[in-house]
């Protein structure tokens, strides 16, 4: 059973984060830069929040381009869903799908330790599934 673990084993363990206190504008420059949908929003060394494309869509790109000067404080997303490095990536699905939410933080001890998108999350079961069946095959052909 494939795990967050194993996911950032091969991916690695390196995020990318904002203050809440920085503008959306400076926010999603760093995203563009990075080619990357989300931000972890930290503040003095802790998750306070997650910040993300759709956030930006929903809470600031409706309301016209001065709201491109509110904080990322403003519109992120505080109650941030999160999992451990132990979590089954089956786990991950099902809360992703459920929640409708395309990025998991991983904290571990209360420290972060990465970031899985549900990009990561395909990839992984897809693998998963691909042994399985090359495991099986290997073992209806007596291989």
């Amino acid at each position: 059973m494939t795990t967050v673990r194993h996911i950032l084993r091969s991916k690695g363990d390196a995020t990318l984060s904002t203050d809440p206190s920085v503008p959306v504008r400076e926010a999603l420059e760093a995203m563009r830069h990075n080619n990357i949908g989300s931000l972890l929003v930290v503040q003095d060394g802790k998750l306070v929040g997650l910040f993300t494309e759709r956030d930006f869509a929903r809470n600031v790109a409706v309301r016209g381009a001065s709201s491109l000067e509110s904080t990322v404080g403003d519109v992120m997303v505080e109650d941030v869903l999160f999992v451990s490095l132990d979590t089954p990536i089956e786990d991950c699905m099902v809360l992703m799908t459920e929640k409708r939410t395309r990025h998991l933080p991983v904290l571990e001890n209360d420290e972060l330790v990465g970031i899985v998108s549900i990009g990561d999350i395909v990839k992984g079961l897809i693998e998963d599934k691909d042994f399985a069946i090359e495991q099986l095959e290997k073992y209806i052909t007596g291989r």
